[in-house]
């Protein structure tokens, strides 16, 4: 199985680091011209350097912060406008602060809602008219093993998770005539920063150590280690293939086997 993107344009979110850079570094490996979209255009800037252009194409990036679906709204219809089509759309954003459900304040629900699953509608809206003029669309979103079951510690991040997936899930029976699927990757504990601050604040909340911490995680993985954002990557890469073209509407979880069900 020979994976090719040449001529994909695609968008990849929360690009500058962690699964989002690794998605576009591996799209761009394959091919595909890859438009990193994130908050920070300084580091943009730097990091879109990294991305091979061995096929000659050509990379860009669009500067916008999630957490303001109308910046995010006005990126893409400013690059839509420009007669610029999408295949690929990776919808991927850092996660909520860590913290249990009962002492959420609504503003951090509604800081999620807006981060996670409005800024991605909007993407959606933007990119889906030159998906359907082409026969061909994929929607990735990157959510989380959440959704299957909530993890401890993260109840804003369960909740708003669980509505990206019936979103998704949604979408993808709307688009599925028109050649557009619509699938999430669930990622599991993943070498990031976003583990990083996890670990820490669990290190802190039990008293334990980071080492401490670190093992009791990953005691709950079968495969005794966490993934690498690149192993994430291969995922998003075979969905956006055309190998993928009969898959819909589906979870995949890269979790190491930790999710205790089917």
């Amino acid at each position: 199985m020979n994976i090719d993107l040449k001529g994909k344009n695609a968008l990849v979110c929360g690009s500058t680091k962690g699964i989002g850079f690794a998605i576009a570094k591996q799209f761009a490996l394959l091919g595909a011209n890859v438009t990193m979209m994130a908050r920070n255009g300084a580091l943009l800037e730097k990091v879109i350097r990294d991305l091979p252009c061995t096929d000659g194409q050509k990379h860009d990036f669009l500067v916008a912060d999630f957490s303001k679906p109308d910046q995010v709204k006005e990126a893409i219809e400013t690059k839509v406008q420009a007669h610029y089509t999408y295949h690929i759309l990776i919808n991927n954003s850092g996660g909520p602060s860590p913290g249990p459900a009962l002492g959420a304040k609504e503003e951090e629900f509604v800081n999620a809602f807006n981060t996670h699953l409005i800024s991605s509608h909007y993407l959606v809206q933007g990119v889906v008219n030159g998906m359907k003029q082409n026969g061909f669309g994929r929607i990735i979103n990157i959510i989380s093993t959440s959704v299957k079951i909530p993890l401890k510690g993260l109840g804003v991040s369960n909740t708003i998770r669980g509505a990206v997936a019936n979103w998704s899930k949604t979408l993808a029976t709307e688009l599925a005539p028109m050649g557009i699927t619509v699938n999430n990757i669930l990622p599991g504990a993943t070498g990031t920063d976003r583990l990083k601050q996890i670990i820490e604040g669990k290190a802190v909340k039990q008293n334990e150590s980071i080492d401490e911490v670190n093992k009791e995680m990953l005691s709950e993985i079968p495969m005794s280690r966490f993934a690498q954002p690149d192993e994430i990557a291969y995922a998003a890469c075979f969905l956006a293939s055309d190998y993928a073209a009969y898959i819909t509407g589906i979870n995949v979880p890269v979790d190491g086997g930790r999710t205790g069900n089917l």
